[in-house]
C-alpha cells in the first residue's frame, strides 16, 4: 500500500516538472513567431532567457521556495504556488508588447523556481528505501513528457501545421481580420501557453490535497527553529553541509550551462546553425525529448539497483559525444544534426539532473533539505541566465560562432564528468534518516 501511496503522491508532484519544462520548452518553440511579432533582436531573445523559467526567474524563485518549504511544510508551497504559475502563463498569452511577455516569463519562472526544491525533497521524503530513485526518475520522466507535448502542440497549431487553419480563426475572432500575419502565426504560441494553464489548473488541485510530508512533520513537532536565517546560518556552518553544496553545484551548474541553452534555444540553434524548417526544428526535438524519456524509463528500473556512479557515466559520455559531433561532422547537414539530436536524449535520460535531483535531497538534514536545494538551484540558474546572454553574443545573429560555443559546452561537460565520478556518495538502499545520521551525527 505504501508503494502504491508514493507512486500516486510522485505522479502528483511530478506535474511540477511537468510545467517546469513545458514553460521553457514552449517559449522556446514559439521563439521566432515572437521574434518575428515583435520585432526582436538576438538580444531581446536572450533576456527572455535570462528571466525565464530556464534561468534568472526560477533561480529567484528557488531560493524563496526552498526556504519557505522548511519553514512553513512542503504542502504550503503546493497550496499556492501555482496559482502564480496560472497568472504568469496568462500573462504570456496576453502579451501584445515586449515588456509584457518579459514579466510573463518573469512571473512563471519564478513559480517555477519556487515549486522545485519542495517537489524533489517530498517526492524523497514519502518514496520507500528501494523507490526512492526510481520516483525521482518518474519525476524527471515528467521533465520530459512536458517538452514532447509542448512540441506536439506547437507543431499542430504552428503555421502549416494541422490544426493551423483553427488558429487562423481564432485570431481573427479576437483580434479581427485586419491582423498582420505575424500577428496571426504567434497565435499558435499563445494556445500552447494556454495549455500549459489548463495543467497547471489540474495540478493545483491535485497537489493541494496531498499529506504533509512525514520528516518534516516530525522535525516540526520536536520545536527546532526553521526560520530563514536560522537554517541559511545552520547550513553555512556545517563543513559537511558546505562541501555538499560545492559538489552537487559544481556537477549540476557545469551540465545546466549546456543544457539550459540547449532547453531554450535549440529549435531557434536547429533553423539558423542547421538550416532547418521551424516544423522540422520542432519534429527532431520532439524525438530527442521521447528518448529522453525512453531512456529515463530504463534507467527508473536500474537506479535502486545498480552503481550510480555507472549511470552518471554513462550520461555524460553520450552528452559529450553529441557535442564533438558538433565539432567534427557539424550540423549543416542531416547525418549530423540527427547525431546530434540522437545523442543528446539519451543523455537527457541519464543526466546529471536526475543525480541532483536524487543525492540533493538525500545529503542533507529534513530540517535544511528544501532550503539547501533551493541555494543550489539559485547558484545554478542564476549563473545559467548570464550565459544565457554570453550565449547569444558567442553565437551571433545566424549561429557563426556555434563551433566556438560548441567547444565551451566541452569543456563544462568535462568538468561536471570528473567532479561528480570523485564526489560520487555512496547512498543507494539506504533510508534518509541513516544517510544524516552516518554525514552529521545524531544532532540533526
Amino acid at each position: 500500500m505504501a508503494n502504491t501511496s508514493s507512486l500516486k503522491s510522485t505522479l502528483a508532484v511530478s506535474l511540477t516538472n511537468y510545467l517546469d519544462a513545458g514553460a521553457i520548452v514552449a517559449g522556446a518553440s514559439g521563439l521566432t513567431l515572437w521574434q518575428n511579432y515583435l520585432g526582436l533582436s538576438e538580444v531581446h531573445l536572450g533576456w527572455l532567457n535570462f528571466i525565464s523559467a530556464n534561468c534568472l526567474g526560477a533561480a529567484v524563485g528557488a531560493i524563496i521556495g526552498g526556504f519557505l518549504a522548511d519553514k512553513y511544510g512542503r504542502k504550503f508551497i503546493f497550496t499556492y504556488n501555482l496559482l502564480v504559475y496560472m497568472l504568469g502563463v496568462l500573462t504570456v498569452m496576453f502579451s501584445v508588447n515586449f515588456p509584457m511577455l518579459l514579466c510573463g516569463f518573469l512571473i512563471t519562472g519564478i513559480s517555477v523556481g519556487v515549486g522545485v526544491p519542495a517537489s524533489w525533497t517530498y517526492i524523497s521524503e514519502s518514496s520507500e528505501i528501494n523507490n526512492r530513485g526510481r520516483n525521482i526518475c518518474i519525476s524527471q520522466m515528467s521533465w520530459g513528457v512536458g517538452p514532447m507535448v509542448i512540441l506536439l502542440l506547437g507543431m499542430l497549431f504552428a503555421p502549416g501545421g494541422y490544426l493551423f487553419g483553427w488558429v487562423e480563426s481564432l485570431a481573427a475572432a479576437v483580434g479581427g481580420s485586419g491582423l498582420s500575419e505575424a500577428a496571426t502565426n504567434v497565435f499558435s504560441s499563445r494556445v500552447v501557453f494556454f495549455s500549459l494553464f489548463v495543467v497547471a489548473f489540474i495540478a493545483w488541485n491535485l497537489q493541494r490535497g496531498l499529506q504533509e510530508s512525514a520528516e518534516f512533520e516530525a522535525q516540526k513537532a520536536e520545536g527546532k527553529k526553521t526560520g530563514l536565517m536560522d537554517n541559511i546560518k545552520v547550513l553555512f556552518q556545517n563543513k559537511i553541509a558546505v562541501r555538499t553544496v560545492c559538489f552537487l553545484a559544481t556537477i549540476y551548474l557545469t551540465w545546466n550551462l549546456v543544457a539550459s541553452v540547449m532547453g531554450f534555444f535549440q529549435p531557434h540553434i536547429y533553423e539558423t546553425a542547421g538550416g532547418v524548417s521551424n516544423e522540422q526544428a520542432n519534429w527532431m526535438n520532439c524525438i530527442q525529448w521521447a528518448i529522453i524519456v525512453g531512456v529515463t524509463f530504463i534507467v527508473s528500473k536500474m537506479i535502486d539497483k545498480t552503481s550510480h556512479k555507472g549511470i552518471y557515466i554513462f550520461g555524460l559520455l553520450a552528452a559529450l559525444a553529441a557535442w564533438f559531433v558538433i565539432v567534427t561532422i557539424g550540423v549543416n547537414g542531416q547525418a549530423g544534426l540527427w547525431a546530434f539530436a540522437v545523442l543528446w536524449g539519451i543523455q537527457g535520460g541519464s543526466s546529471p539532473q536526475i543525480f541532483y535531483a536524487l543525492w540533493g535531497s538525500e545529503l542533507f538534514p529534513a530540517k535544511f533539505r528544501a532550503g539547501a536545494q533551493g541555494l543550489m538551484f539559485f547558484i545554478v540558474r542564476g549563473l545559467s541566465a548570464v550565459w544565457g546572454l554570453v550565449f547569444t553574443y558567442i553565437y551571433g545573429d545566424n549561429g557563426e560562432g556555434f563551433t566556438i560555443a560548441a567547444y565551451c559546452m566541452i569543456a563544462l561537460l568535462l568538468i561536471s564528468l570528473i567532479v561528480g565520478v570523485i564526489g560520487c556518495p555512496n547512498t543507494r538502499g539506504k533510508a534518509l534518516s541513516q544517510i544524516t545520521k552516518e554525514r552529521y551525527g545524531d544532532n540533526y
